[in-house]
């Protein structure tokens, strides 16, 4: 007989590693500003990076720890995703092309198209689609309320 944590565990695991990455993704962001904050920010070219890297670190944090604690974790999930998003359309894709994509430089690289691509995006893909994964298990729970015609949901 299957028990619920049993029947449960792989999402549980898939959970525990993507909200650690983020959380310590996030934390880094403040830890190393020059590295991977507002400095990385604005050498990838996007605006006001005093602002939004902070902004995305927390995003970051809360989102991971959110997921670890199953606490609306298909909502954060949800803003997970558009971060993911946002890094293969400004730093990733730039590499598919072999050039910049807007005031988005593609970073220096020996090799450009679809290989480098692939490789440079590995981890955000394998994170999108865990994010999509956890997305789906549970569902989004802001914003939507339970009417009288509505039984059990």
């Amino acid at each position: 007989m299957e028990t619920a944590v049993q029947r449960n565990l792989p999402m549980i695991l898939i959970r525990i590693i993507v909200g650690l990455m983020f959380v310590f993704e996030g934390a880094l962001i403040f830890v190393r500003p020059e590295q991977l904050g507002a400095g990385h920010f604005a050498a990838i070219g996007l605006p006001d990076p005093q602002l939004l890297a902070p902004l995305v670190g927390g995003i970051e944090i809360g989102g991971g720890i959110a997921i670890l604690l199953n606490f609306y974790a298909g909502d954060a999930a949800l803003a997970l995703l558009a971060l993911i998003i946002a890094t293969l359309v400004t730093t990733k894709i730039p590499i598919l092309l072999g050039g910049p994509l807007g005031p988005f430089v593609p970073e220096k690289l020996n090799d450009y198209g679809w290989l480098s691509f692939f490789h440079e995006a590995r981890t955000d893909l394998l994170m999108a689609f865990v994010l999509l994964a956890i997305l789906i298990h549970s569902g989004i729970r802001v914003g939507r309320r339970r009417r009288w015609y509505q039984e059990g949901s």
